[in-house]
Protein backbone atom coordinates (compact mmCIF):
# COMPACT_ATOMS: atom_id res chain seq x y z
CA UNK A 1 0.00 0.00 0.00
CA UNK A 2 1.00 3.59 -1.06
CA UNK A 3 1.87 5.52 1.85
CA UNK A 4 -0.29 8.50 0.75
CA UNK A 5 -3.10 6.05 0.86
CA UNK A 6 -2.20 4.75 4.01
CA UNK A 7 -2.31 8.43 4.66
CA UNK A 8 -5.91 9.23 4.03
CA UNK A 9 -7.27 5.95 5.31
CA UNK A 10 -5.94 7.40 8.51
CA UNK A 11 -7.71 10.50 8.09
CA UNK A 12 -11.08 9.49 6.94
CA UNK A 13 -10.96 7.37 10.28
CA UNK A 14 -10.09 9.76 12.60
CA UNK A 15 -12.62 12.14 10.60
CA UNK A 16 -15.19 9.58 11.43
CA UNK A 17 -14.60 9.47 15.23
CA UNK A 18 -13.65 13.29 15.03
CA UNK A 19 -17.46 13.54 13.72
CA UNK A 20 -18.82 11.11 16.35
CA UNK A 21 -16.87 12.87 19.34
CA UNK A 22 -17.96 16.27 18.58
CA UNK A 23 -21.53 15.70 16.82
CA UNK A 24 -24.17 16.50 19.67
CA UNK A 25 -21.75 19.97 19.30
CA UNK A 26 -21.61 20.47 15.98
CA UNK A 27 -24.36 23.25 15.64
CA UNK A 28 -23.62 24.91 18.74
CA UNK A 29 -19.92 24.94 17.18
CA UNK A 30 -20.66 26.55 13.42
CA UNK A 31 -23.36 28.72 15.06
CA UNK A 32 -20.04 30.38 17.43
CA UNK A 33 -17.47 30.30 14.51
CA UNK A 34 -20.12 31.97 12.06
CA UNK A 35 -20.85 34.36 15.16
CA UNK A 36 -17.10 35.07 15.00
CA UNK A 37 -16.71 35.86 11.77
CA UNK A 38 -19.71 38.25 11.56
CA UNK A 39 -18.10 39.96 14.20
CA UNK A 40 -14.59 39.71 13.49
CA UNK A 41 -14.27 43.47 12.89
CA UNK A 42 -14.84 44.42 16.49
CA UNK A 43 -12.17 41.51 17.49
CA UNK A 44 -9.78 43.54 15.66
CA UNK A 45 -10.52 46.89 16.90
CA UNK A 46 -10.56 45.80 20.07
CA UNK A 47 -7.18 43.51 19.79
CA UNK A 48 -5.74 46.92 18.76
CA UNK A 49 -7.44 49.07 21.38
CA UNK A 50 -6.03 46.11 24.27
CA UNK A 51 -2.89 45.17 22.64
CA UNK A 52 -4.06 41.59 23.40
CA UNK A 53 -6.14 39.03 21.45
CA UNK A 54 -6.86 37.11 24.85
CA UNK A 55 -8.51 40.51 26.43
CA UNK A 56 -9.92 41.57 22.85
CA UNK A 57 -11.75 38.22 22.79
CA UNK A 58 -13.05 38.12 26.53
CA UNK A 59 -14.59 41.30 26.11
CA UNK A 60 -16.01 40.74 22.70
CA UNK A 61 -17.57 37.50 24.41
CA UNK A 62 -18.58 39.45 27.20
CA UNK A 63 -20.54 42.06 24.99
CA UNK A 64 -22.05 39.18 22.90
CA UNK A 65 -23.60 37.48 25.80
CA UNK A 66 -24.55 40.96 27.17
CA UNK A 67 -26.64 42.24 23.62
CA UNK A 68 -27.55 39.10 22.70
CA UNK A 69 -28.33 36.25 24.77
CA UNK A 70 -29.07 38.02 28.36
CA UNK A 71 -32.77 39.84 26.33
CA UNK A 72 -32.99 36.33 25.23
CA UNK A 73 -32.58 34.61 28.60
CA UNK A 74 -34.81 37.69 30.38
CA UNK A 75 -37.39 36.76 27.84
CA UNK A 76 -37.70 33.17 28.20
CA UNK A 77 -37.61 33.16 32.11
CA UNK A 78 -39.91 35.83 32.46
CA UNK A 79 -42.70 34.06 30.24
CA UNK A 80 -41.92 31.13 31.76
CA UNK A 81 -43.14 32.44 35.31
CA UNK A 82 -45.51 34.60 33.85
CA UNK A 83 -47.20 31.42 32.35
CA UNK A 84 -46.92 29.78 35.08
CA UNK A 85 -48.92 32.31 37.65
CA UNK A 86 -51.62 33.01 35.02
CA UNK A 87 -54.95 32.71 35.87
CA UNK A 88 -57.25 30.35 34.02
CA UNK A 89 -59.99 32.27 34.58
CA UNK A 90 -57.88 34.69 32.06
CA UNK A 91 -59.28 32.09 29.32
CA UNK A 92 -62.22 31.44 30.35
CA UNK A 93 -62.98 35.65 30.16
CA UNK A 94 -61.54 35.42 26.41
CA UNK A 95 -63.70 32.36 25.63
CA UNK A 96 -66.56 34.26 26.57
CA UNK A 97 -65.70 37.29 24.85
CA UNK A 98 -65.73 35.16 21.56
CA UNK A 99 -68.35 33.33 21.73
CA UNK A 100 -70.56 36.84 22.29
CA UNK A 101 -68.98 38.45 19.62
CA UNK A 102 -69.88 35.66 17.58
CA UNK A 103 -73.16 35.71 18.73
CA UNK A 104 -74.09 39.29 18.28
CA UNK A 105 -71.10 40.09 16.19
CA UNK A 106 -71.07 44.18 14.63
CA UNK A 107 -72.35 44.46 11.04
CA UNK A 108 -68.85 44.65 9.52
CA UNK A 109 -68.26 41.09 10.77
CA UNK A 110 -71.22 39.50 9.94
CA UNK A 111 -70.01 37.74 7.12
CA UNK A 112 -68.00 35.59 9.61
CA UNK A 113 -70.83 34.35 12.15
CA UNK A 114 -71.86 31.40 9.60
CA UNK A 115 -68.34 30.33 9.79
CA UNK A 116 -67.28 30.85 13.43
CA UNK A 117 -70.16 29.59 14.64
CA UNK A 118 -69.43 25.81 13.29
CA UNK A 119 -65.72 26.58 14.48
CA UNK A 120 -66.28 27.64 17.94
CA UNK A 121 -68.46 24.43 18.58
CA UNK A 122 -65.43 22.07 19.39
CA UNK A 123 -64.08 25.16 21.78
CA UNK A 124 -63.71 23.82 24.96
CA UNK A 125 -61.97 25.97 27.25
CA UNK A 126 -60.75 23.74 29.93
CA UNK A 127 -58.94 21.93 26.98
CA UNK A 128 -57.00 25.39 26.26
CA UNK A 129 -56.60 25.49 29.73
CA UNK A 130 -54.57 22.07 29.99
CA UNK A 131 -52.83 23.03 26.63
CA UNK A 132 -52.10 26.33 28.24
CA UNK A 133 -50.22 24.53 30.90
CA UNK A 134 -48.33 21.82 28.91
CA UNK A 135 -46.94 24.55 26.82
CA UNK A 136 -45.26 26.25 30.18
CA UNK A 137 -43.94 23.34 31.07
CA UNK A 138 -42.57 23.24 27.22
CA UNK A 139 -41.56 26.41 27.18
CA UNK A 140 -39.43 25.78 30.74
CA UNK A 141 -37.59 22.65 29.06
CA UNK A 142 -36.66 24.95 26.08
CA UNK A 143 -35.86 27.78 28.10
CA UNK A 144 -33.19 25.62 30.29
CA UNK A 145 -32.07 24.25 26.93
CA UNK A 146 -31.67 26.99 25.32
CA UNK A 147 -29.27 28.84 27.90
CA UNK A 148 -27.40 25.84 28.06
CA UNK A 149 -26.78 26.30 24.48
CA UNK A 150 -26.05 30.32 24.64
CA UNK A 151 -23.50 29.07 27.28
CA UNK A 152 -21.66 26.79 25.42
CA UNK A 153 -21.92 29.24 21.88
CA UNK A 154 -20.40 32.45 24.32
CA UNK A 155 -17.30 29.42 25.07
CA UNK A 156 -16.91 28.60 21.57
CA UNK A 157 -17.09 32.01 20.38
CA UNK A 158 -14.26 32.94 22.54
CA UNK A 159 -12.18 30.34 21.74
CA UNK A 160 -13.42 31.15 18.03
CA UNK A 161 -11.97 34.47 18.77
CA UNK A 162 -8.89 34.13 20.44
CA UNK A 163 -7.52 31.35 17.68
CA UNK A 164 -9.74 32.65 15.10
CA UNK A 165 -6.45 33.97 12.52
CA UNK A 166 -4.64 30.95 13.48
CA UNK A 167 -7.05 28.42 12.42
CA UNK A 168 -7.88 30.50 9.49
CA UNK A 169 -4.23 30.50 8.29
CA UNK A 170 -3.90 26.96 9.12
CA UNK A 171 -6.84 26.10 6.94
CA UNK A 172 -5.59 28.30 3.56
CA UNK A 173 -2.69 26.16 4.34
CA UNK A 174 -4.39 22.95 4.14
CA UNK A 175 -7.27 23.08 1.70
CA UNK A 176 -6.57 22.97 -1.84
CA UNK A 177 -7.34 25.98 -3.57
CA UNK A 178 -4.98 28.94 -4.09
CA UNK A 179 -4.28 31.96 -1.05
CA UNK A 180 -6.40 34.04 -3.23
CA UNK A 181 -9.24 31.95 -3.35
CA UNK A 182 -9.45 31.04 0.41
CA UNK A 183 -9.12 34.61 0.92
CA UNK A 184 -11.47 35.51 -1.31
CA UNK A 185 -13.98 33.06 0.25
CA UNK A 186 -13.35 33.80 3.90
CA UNK A 187 -13.68 37.96 2.90
CA UNK A 188 -17.09 37.13 1.24
CA UNK A 189 -18.15 34.72 4.26
CA UNK A 190 -17.16 37.42 6.72
CA UNK A 191 -18.82 40.20 4.81
CA UNK A 192 -22.17 39.27 4.57
CA UNK A 193 -22.43 37.30 8.26
CA UNK A 194 -21.28 40.99 9.49
CA UNK A 195 -23.82 42.71 7.11
CA UNK A 196 -26.51 39.75 8.63
CA UNK A 197 -25.76 40.08 12.22
CA UNK A 198 -25.94 43.91 12.72
CA UNK A 199 -29.00 44.17 10.87
CA UNK A 200 -30.92 41.54 12.68
CA UNK A 201 -29.58 43.20 15.59
CA UNK A 202 -30.90 46.93 14.55
CA UNK A 203 -33.99 45.86 12.88
CA UNK A 204 -35.32 43.56 15.95
CA UNK A 205 -34.25 46.15 18.12
CA UNK A 206 -36.18 48.68 16.01
CA UNK A 207 -39.64 46.67 15.87
CA UNK A 208 -38.89 45.60 19.52
CA UNK A 209 -38.24 49.33 20.49
CA UNK A 210 -41.64 50.38 18.81
CA UNK A 211 -44.00 47.52 20.35
CA UNK A 212 -42.54 47.44 23.82
CA UNK A 213 -43.30 51.91 23.69
CA UNK A 214 -47.00 51.24 22.31
CA UNK A 215 -47.29 48.84 25.42
CA UNK A 216 -46.16 50.23 28.14
CA UNK A 217 -48.44 52.90 27.48
CA UNK A 218 -51.28 50.55 28.17
CA UNK A 219 -49.57 49.62 31.49
CA UNK A 220 -47.51 46.76 30.29
CA UNK A 221 -43.88 45.81 30.76
CA UNK A 222 -42.37 47.70 27.72
CA UNK A 223 -39.06 45.83 28.16
CA UNK A 224 -40.49 42.50 28.56
CA UNK A 225 -43.17 42.55 25.54
CA UNK A 226 -40.30 44.44 23.59
CA UNK A 227 -37.66 41.83 23.75
CA UNK A 228 -40.28 39.36 22.85
CA UNK A 229 -41.29 41.38 19.61
CA UNK A 230 -37.85 41.55 18.56
CA UNK A 231 -37.23 38.10 18.69
CA UNK A 232 -40.53 36.90 17.68
CA UNK A 233 -40.50 39.54 14.61
CA UNK A 234 -37.49 36.93 13.48
CA UNK A 235 -40.08 34.12 12.92
CA UNK A 236 -41.37 34.74 9.23
CA UNK A 237 -44.94 35.58 8.34
CA UNK A 238 -46.50 35.11 11.76
CA UNK A 239 -43.48 36.47 13.80
CA UNK A 240 -45.67 39.99 15.01
CA UNK A 241 -48.95 37.70 15.22
CA UNK A 242 -47.87 35.69 17.70
CA UNK A 243 -47.38 38.75 20.09
CA UNK A 244 -50.16 41.35 18.85
CA UNK A 245 -53.22 39.12 18.29
CA UNK A 246 -52.88 37.82 22.39
CA UNK A 247 -53.01 41.43 23.38
CA UNK A 248 -55.96 42.19 21.13
CA UNK A 249 -58.24 39.55 22.23
CA UNK A 250 -57.53 40.12 25.87
CA UNK A 251 -58.22 43.30 25.56
CA UNK A 252 -61.14 42.85 23.83
CA UNK A 253 -62.08 40.34 26.72
CA UNK A 254 -61.86 43.04 29.33
CA UNK A 255 -63.96 45.43 27.76
CA UNK A 256 -61.08 47.97 26.13
CA UNK A 257 -61.77 47.79 22.62
CA UNK A 258 -60.24 51.25 21.91
CA UNK A 259 -56.84 49.46 23.28
CA UNK A 260 -57.27 46.20 21.41
CA UNK A 261 -58.19 48.38 17.99
CA UNK A 262 -55.22 50.50 18.60
CA UNK A 263 -52.73 47.62 19.13
CA UNK A 264 -53.94 45.67 16.19
CA UNK A 265 -53.81 48.50 13.98
CA UNK A 266 -50.53 49.98 15.04
CA UNK A 267 -48.69 46.63 14.70
CA UNK A 268 -49.98 45.82 11.65
CA UNK A 269 -49.30 49.52 10.15
CA UNK A 270 -46.68 50.78 11.98
CA UNK A 271 -44.31 48.18 12.30
CA UNK A 272 -45.49 45.03 10.21
CA UNK A 273 -46.19 47.09 7.62
CA UNK A 274 -43.78 50.24 7.34
CA UNK A 275 -40.80 48.85 10.03
CA UNK A 276 -40.64 45.48 8.56
CA UNK A 277 -41.99 45.55 5.29
CA UNK A 278 -40.01 48.83 3.89
CA UNK A 279 -37.37 49.67 6.24
CA UNK A 280 -35.65 46.42 7.65
CA UNK A 281 -34.31 46.03 3.51
CA UNK A 282 -33.43 49.71 3.88
CA UNK A 283 -31.69 48.72 6.97
CA UNK A 284 -29.62 46.08 5.44
CA UNK A 285 -29.02 47.94 2.25
CA UNK A 286 -27.49 51.00 4.44
CA UNK A 287 -25.31 48.18 6.51
CA UNK A 288 -24.56 46.57 3.53
CA UNK A 289 -23.18 49.83 1.81
CA UNK A 290 -21.45 50.55 5.21
CA UNK A 291 -19.55 47.65 5.97
CA UNK A 292 -18.24 46.32 2.36
CA UNK A 293 -17.04 49.23 0.16
CA UNK A 294 -16.03 47.08 -2.53
CA UNK A 295 -18.50 46.48 -4.83
CA UNK A 296 -17.03 43.13 -5.66
CA UNK A 297 -17.87 41.50 -1.81
CA UNK A 298 -21.31 43.35 -1.73
CA UNK A 299 -24.54 40.94 -2.37
CA UNK A 300 -28.03 42.30 -3.00
CA UNK A 301 -29.97 43.33 0.22
CA UNK A 302 -32.94 41.20 -0.79
CA UNK A 303 -31.05 37.68 -1.14
CA UNK A 304 -29.43 38.85 2.46
CA UNK A 305 -33.07 39.26 3.54
CA UNK A 306 -34.20 36.30 1.62
CA UNK A 307 -31.44 34.20 2.92
CA UNK A 308 -32.63 35.06 6.76
CA UNK A 309 -36.40 34.12 5.55
CA UNK A 310 -35.05 30.95 4.26
CA UNK A 311 -32.77 30.11 6.94
CA UNK A 312 -35.51 30.66 9.79
CA UNK A 313 -38.39 28.75 7.99
CA UNK A 314 -35.64 25.72 7.26
CA UNK A 315 -33.50 25.91 10.52
CA UNK A 316 -35.76 27.65 12.96
CA UNK A 317 -34.07 30.16 15.16
CA UNK A 318 -30.86 29.97 14.42
CA UNK A 319 -31.78 29.44 10.53
CA UNK A 320 -31.12 33.58 10.82
CA UNK A 321 -27.30 33.14 11.23
CA UNK A 322 -27.26 29.91 8.54
CA UNK A 323 -29.43 30.77 5.76
CA UNK A 324 -27.30 33.91 4.81
CA UNK A 325 -23.90 31.97 5.80
CA UNK A 326 -25.01 29.04 3.34
CA UNK A 327 -26.11 31.42 0.59
CA UNK A 328 -23.37 33.41 0.80
CA UNK A 329 -20.73 30.46 0.65
CA UNK A 330 -22.82 29.11 -2.69
CA UNK A 331 -22.60 32.57 -4.82
CA UNK A 332 -18.70 32.88 -3.65
CA UNK A 333 -18.06 29.12 -4.55
CA UNK A 334 -20.13 30.30 -7.77
CA UNK A 335 -17.54 33.53 -8.36
CA UNK A 336 -14.54 31.41 -7.57
CA UNK A 337 -16.15 28.18 -10.46
CA UNK A 338 -16.46 31.92 -12.93
CA UNK A 339 -12.98 32.93 -12.08
CA UNK A 340 -11.43 29.44 -13.01
CA UNK A 341 -13.75 29.06 -16.07
CA UNK A 342 -11.88 32.65 -17.82
CA UNK A 343 -8.50 31.38 -16.44
CA UNK A 344 -8.62 28.40 -18.81
CA UNK A 345 -10.50 30.18 -21.68
CA UNK A 346 -7.75 32.94 -21.37
CA UNK A 347 -4.91 29.69 -21.29
CA UNK A 348 -6.89 28.06 -24.45
CA UNK A 349 -6.59 31.56 -26.56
Amino acid sequence: MKPQYFVAILFATSLYWMYLLYAPFLLTITIAALLAVSTSNIQELLSKLFKSRFSAALISSFLMAILFFAPLGYFLATLTIKLNSIDPQVFVGIEVYIRELIKNPPEYLMFIKPYAVDALKDLNVNALTSKAISLTGTIGSFSAGFLKNAFLIIIFYFFAQYNGTNIIEFLKRVVQMSVEETTTLAKELSSVMSVVFYSIIVTAMLEGVLFGVAVSFMGYNGLLFGIMYGFASLIPVVGGVLMWLPFMLYEFSIGDSSSAIFIALYSVIVISIIADTFVKPLIIKEINNRLLKEDDTRINELVIFFAIIAGLATFGFWGMILGPAITAFFLTILKLFEARTKECETKQI
